[in-house]
């Protein structure tokens, strides 16, 4: 019998996204593209559709106890996992793996919470195949239950992004195409990111992973002490606490991903389903339909608007939208929108929206 529940990973500070994002309010819980926040249309694109068959009870939020409330109120049916602090995706994946009790053959879903999809249909189509023909056992790669990891189909040199190296000597047509894994690699250098892109197979690492619940323990097991030192503390407050104030904050890629990739037991889906992380201002100001470029301006570090760009920062707090030609130099970080003043209606909407949402 077909069965697979789905992990949401909600947290980090959405630092390139200052001051929008904040500390308090990151990025995942957001009106960035509409009404609705990243979590929202998150938990939206893979609950009630027939191609995957998840039901809210099947899916999970991790989030820092910080944001637990913030989950519960954005999406009060989905059970809210929370961590007694941000130590990145290998504790978050360790955590949902003790914590979540599904049989050892069903297979885990695990998606960030603050990606922007736009070809929906597709993108449950990938995964119901990732899970069908690559997390329940892929004969064709000799693995028993390997490993998943989705891929986007990359179109430049993109230096902002880990990418996912294949071995090309390895890969099977199914309804998608699949590869083993030969490497993860960190964000490259641009002439690198040339290299990579000229790579048959190669592709973006979208942080999406499918696994049978077995599999990732012990995968777990193997490459780190997560389940060790989590497990006996599973159900105490305290020891939880404890445990994790011995942790350092580590990505799922680093603690478990990248070893297994040289043990090959990894296996690659590749996808094409409008994929943006929304991981910075000008990815932002694309989605939204804007123009021109962005970026965060540390604080205390000076720079110049022209006439042409906007200026958001907080004053008092609350977001304001200014526009150039002006210095830029204070205490908190600012954003320099670069060439955007000819798409400002798209920028005003957005700060109205998350100011809006900010004082509820």
């Amino acid at each position: 019998m077909r069965a697979m529940y789905a992990v949401i990973l909600a947290g980090g500070g959405g630092t390139r996204l200052w001051p929008l994002s904040r500390p308090e309010t990151p990025k995942p819980f957001l009106p960035l593209l509409g009404d609705r926040s990243l979590l929202q249309l998150t938990v939206e694109r893979i609950v009630g559709h027939p191609e995957l068959e998840l039901t809210s009870d099947d899916v999970t939020v991790v989030t820092d106890r910080r944001y637990a409330r913030l989950v519960q109120a954005q999406a009060p049916r989905i059970r809210v996992l929370a961590e007694p602090a941000g130590r990145n995706t290998a504790a978050a994946v360790a955590l949902a793996t003790i914590a979540i009790d599904r049989p050892e053959d069903e297979v885990m879903l695990v998606l960030p919470a603050d990606q922007r999809i736009t070809k929906e249909d597709a993108y449950r189509g990938v995964i119901r195949d990732a899970e069908l023909e690559l997390a329940r056992g892929v004969s064709a790669f000799g693995l028993d239950s390997p490993l998943v990891t989705l891929g986007i189909q990359t179109d430049r040199p993109a230096t902002e992004y880990g990418y996912l190296v294949p071995d090309p000597a390895r890969r099977q047509r199914l309804h998608l195409d699949a590869y083993q894994l030969a490497a993860f690699e960190e964000k490259p250098t641009v002439d690198r990111a040339v290299q990579l892109l000229n790579n048959p197979g190669t592709a973006w690492n979208a942080g999406i992973f499918l696994w049978r619940r077995r599999a990732i323990r012990a995968a777990l097991a193997r490459y780190t002490g997560l389940l060790t030192l989590l497990e006996p503390v599973i159900h105490s407050g305290s020891g939880l606490a404890s445990a994790y104030d011995q942790l350092r904050p580590l990505s799922i890629d680093a603690a478990v991903m990248e070893g297994a990739a040289r043990d090959r037991t990894v296996v690659m889906g590749a996808m094409d389903v409008g994929w943006d992380d929304l991981g910075s201002w000008s990815a932002l100001i694309a989605a939204i339909g804007g123009t021109g470029s962005g970026r965060v301006v540390p604080p205390g570090t000076p720079a110049d608007a022209g006439p042409d760009d906007l200026v958001v920062e907080r004053i008092d707090g609350r977001l304001a939208l200014q526009a150039g030609p002006r210095a830029i130099l204070g205490p908190n970080p600012i954003a320099l929108l670069t060439g955007a003043a000819a798409g400002r209606a798209a920028v005003e909407a957005l700060i109205d929206r998350v100011s809006a949402w900010e004082e509820q």
